[in-house]
C-alpha cells in the first residue's frame, strides 16, 4: 500500500525537459493536439507514453 502511494506521488511530480523541434514538426503536433483537444505538451506526453507502453508489450 505504501509503495503504491509513493509511486503515485512520483507520477505527480513531473520532470521538465528542453525539447527542440523543427517548425514543421511543431505545426504538425499542434494541429494533432488541437484535433485531440490536448495541449501540445499533453500531446507529446501522450505520444511518448503510448510508445513506451507499446514497447513494453513487444
Amino acid at each position: 500500500m505504501q509503495k503504491e502511494r509513493q509511486l503515485k506521488e512520483k507520477e505527480k511530480s513531473k520532470k521538465q525537459i528542453l525539447l527542440r523541434l523543427s517548425p514543421t514538426l511543431w505545426n504538425e503536433l499542434a494541429a494533432w493536439a488541437e484535433d485531440d483537444y490536448r495541449s501540445i505538451n499533453g500531446q507529446i506526453e501522450y505520444l511518448l507514453s503510448e510508445c513506451v507502453r507499446k514497447r513494453k508489450n513487444e
